[in-house]
């Protein structure tokens, strides 16, 4: 098991698309998981692997979607109803779960986001070039030429080479930020002779770069994708515009109406029962009652619903 989920960790990291590695690190008995057992969850809540029986993995599925959301790790802390708890750990995050059969669990959830993606055209004048070695020592994922669907930027670095088409290719795959290497004359220019809507002009940055004084090819790299990185993290070129989005950005991978499938993101509800978070799924105990539909951590909540009703 432990291969196939490491061959699929590597497969979906090549795909680029995000999806949670869940690894159970403790476990009391009687449980049916143990050190060791991991899975993957995608975005749209669904499990390949083993971190527990379906009790827990409840718990598993919810915890891994709010990974995805804010991309930070989390040491999930399963306990039955009663338990005593493990001894305390900081920064971990405790559910109760009235349906495990008794054991208790701690499982590490390490979010995988694709790594931003950068459009580089002119890698073969100087300044293209150091923008490219920069990036990758920033782990920015760097695109073929003109291949810039689902980039969050692209730099234009052939001063004077093609940069008008590398403009266009760049605003028609919907990237949200073009990096223009140019003085502001001939940027102006550029521009110009494009004949860009407002829109598209708005996201085109002419003599990219953040002032810092730069002189060199390097340090003229440097401020440019400072201002692309700040850009990033405040959000502005975070995901594509939506005509070419190939991902769904992290805020995007969230609660949501349908049964989820293949590539689209899960919704979560709450258990009438017991009250934990279930993502919704085929595979879900589920009941409609009066017209209205519910779903379940566990059968045993919804066979106790139902008879209730």
């Amino acid at each position: 098991m432990a291969t196939l989920i490491a061959s699929r960790v590597h497969e979906l990291t090549a795909q680029r698309r995000p999806f949670v590695h869940a690894t159970v690190v403790r476990a009391q008995q009687p449980t049916s998981a143990v050190p060791g057992d991991d899975a993957v969850i995608l975005a749209d809540g669904s499990i390949e692997g083993f971190v527990g029986g379906v009790c827990a993995e409840t718990s598993v599925r919810a915890a891994a979607l709010d990974t995805l959301r804010d991309g930070k790790t989390l040491l999930l802390r399963v306990l039955p109803d009663g338990a005593a708890s493990f001894p305390e750990a900081p920064g971990a995050l405790v559910v109760v779960n009235p349906c495990l059969s008794g054991g208790a669990i701690e499982i590490f959830l390490r979010p995988m986001l694709p790594r931003p993606l950068l459009g580089v055209s002119g890698t073969a004048t100087p300044i293209g070039a150091a923008v490219a070695e920069l990036a990758a020592f920033l782990d920015l994922e760097t695109t073929n030429p003109m291949a810039y669907a689902g980039a969050s930027a692209v730099v234009v670095a052939g001063l004077g080479r093609d940069d008008e088409k590398a403009i266009r290719a760049a605003l028609d795959a919907g990237v949200p930020l073009i990096a223009l290497v140019a003085s502001h004359t001939r940027s102006a220019a550029v521009l110009d002779a494009l004949g860009l809507t407002d829109e598209e002009r708005a996201r085109v940055r002419p003599h990219a770069g953040l002032d810092i004084g730069a002189r060199t090819h390097k340090e003229i790299a440097l401020s440019v994708l400072a201002e692309i990185v700040k850009e990033i993290r405040t959000g502005v070129a975070s995901a594509p515009a939506p005509a070419a989005r190939s991902l769904l950005p992290i805020s995007d991978i969230s609660e949501r109406s349908g049964n989820p499938a293949a590539g689209a993101s899960a919704r979560t509800v709450v258990d009438p029962v017991c009250g934990m978070r279930v993502v919704v799924g085929d595979d879900v105990p589920q009941a409609v009652v009066d017209g209205v539909e519910y779903w379940f951590c566990c059968v045993g909540c919804r066979d106790s619903f139902v008879a209730g009703r």
